[in-house]
Parts: C-alpha cells; structure tokens; sequence
C-alpha cells in the first residue's frame, strides 16, 4: 500500500528550514559597513585624522609650552586620542542617520534579524576606525616624541582606555543619528560640543592657563579626566584616584548612552 499523500502544510512543514544564526547576520552586516568604510575612503580619513590634529595642536604650542617646562608631545597626545575618537564618534552618527534616511534600517525591522544586529554592527565597524585611527595617532606621537614609558600593562591601558572612550561616545552619537534622518546637520551639531569639551579641557594647556572662573568646569568635565588618566599611563604610571574619576565619567556616559541608543535603534518608525 502507497503512503498517504501529504497536505501542502504538512508538506512544507516537514521541509528543511534554514537559520542564519545572529552572530552569522551581524559578521555580514558588519563586513559590509567596513567595506564600505573603505571603498569611500573613510579608514584613509581615519588614517589622515590624527596627523591633522598632531601637525596642528602640537607645532603652535610646542615652544610656548617649552618655556613651562612642559614636555608637549607627552602633554598633547592623549587629547589629540581623544579628539581622534571624537571624529569616529561623529562617523557613526552619520551612518546611523543615512541608514534611517534610506529607510535601510525600516527594512532591516522587517526582516528575520536580531533585534541589536544593525546596532551592535554599526559599533564593530566603528571600532574597526577607532582602532585604525589610534594607530595612526600612536605612529605620529613617536615621530614627534611621545612615548610610552611606565611599561607594557599601562600601555594596553591607555589604548583600552582610549577604545572604551570612543565607543561609548560612538553609541550615544549612533542613538542620536537613528533619530535624526540628516546626516549633514547631525555632523554639525555634533561639531560644536566635540570643539567645546576639548578645548575647554586640560587637553591642550595646563589649568594654569584658563581663567580663574571657568577653572572648575575645566578641571571636572569628563574630557579632562580622561587626559588625565591617559597622560599617567603613558609617563609614570596611573594611580586609582585619578583612573577613579574618568571610570566613573566613563561608566556614567555608558549608562546614558546605551539605553538610549538601543532604544532608538528597536523603535518602529
């Protein structure tokens, strides 16, 4: 006797149904901005970044801070880091904001995919140029000097320290790009606090230099801590007390910004 002929259903059902695995979705996604990123030329502008901001904050500067007594190519790296990541920061918001322009990610929301995979790919390729550009930085530093000199431990930190800075800031902008669907007005607003905080900052000049009443804010915001730390990890070492303040800093923008960012990558347009 012949076997009963199966329904459309039940044949369907007993059908193989292949699973793209979200680790598998996020290393496609993921490839596919860096490939991106390096088509347009964006890892060559990561390159190029920290030369600019080494030419141009530590050759005006250098002599001034000589007669201080201060050892500028020490004193200026880590700010020069910092801004590097800064512009990886605004990289991210860009893409997240072209991505809701196209409508790429309404079409990603309707597709099998989980649910932190854009999100989570668009963080792995931007750590991809942070991680280009503070190499970049690291090469120009030595040229003009700067070095590390409190042994290998504390390096890793610094370049740890200096990553964690960078993605922390690129998931808060990456939040704010997937809210706001023009790519070149983001990129402006985003400018003009990256310009503040680091200049008002004990990045560039000692506190010395400022005003006596713009001191406590130069002395507490969160770029100034992190210089701080950075610039004890690459001379004698860091201390707890002055890494203490820039974790928390750090710790306190990530509970900020995470949330956020998750939040306006999952919502329905």
């Amino acid at each position: 006797m012949s076997a009963p002929a199966l329904a459309p259903a039940e044949l369907f059902a007993e059908l193989p149904r292949t699973r793209v695995s979200s680790f598998a979705q996020w290393r496609a996604l993921t490839g596919r901005v860096i490939w991106t990123m390096a088509t347009r030329g964006e890892l060559i502008a990561a390159i190029l970044t920290p030369l600019v901001f080494t030419v141009g904050f530590y050759l005006p500067l250098r002599y001034v801070m000589q007669f201080q007594g201060i050892d500028y190519a020490q004193f200026v790296m880590p700010i020069v880091v910092l801004q590097t990541m800064a512009f990886t920061m605004m990289s991210n918001a860009q893409l997240a904001a072209f991505e809701a322009l196209t409508g790429f990610s309404t079409r990603l929301q309707t597709m099998p995919i989980g649910i932190l995979v854009p999100l989570t790919s668009r963080i792995a390729a931007g750590l991809v140029r942070s991680v280009t550009s503070l190499t970049a930085a690291l090469i120009y530093g030595h040229i003009i000097g700067f070095e590390f000199t409190a042994g290998w431990g504390q390096t890793i930190g610094f370049c740890a320290f200096a990553l964690a800075v960078g993605t922390v800031l690129a998931i808060g902008a990456d939040g704010l790009g997937s809210l706001t669907k023009s790519p070149e007005s983001l990129s402006q607003a985003l400018t003009l606090p990256t310009l503040i905080f680091g200049m008002m900052s004990c990045g560039f000049v000692p506190e010395t230099g400022f005003p006596e009443w713009v001191r406590p804010f130069v002395r507490n915001q969160p770029i100034t801590q992190f210089a701080y730390a950075m610039r004890d990890m690459a001379g004698d070492g860091v201390t707890w007390e002055v890494l203490r303040v820039g974790l928390i800093w750090l710790i306190a923008l990530a509970v900020l910004f995470v949330p956020f960012a998750v939040w306006a990558s999952v919502r329905r347009a």
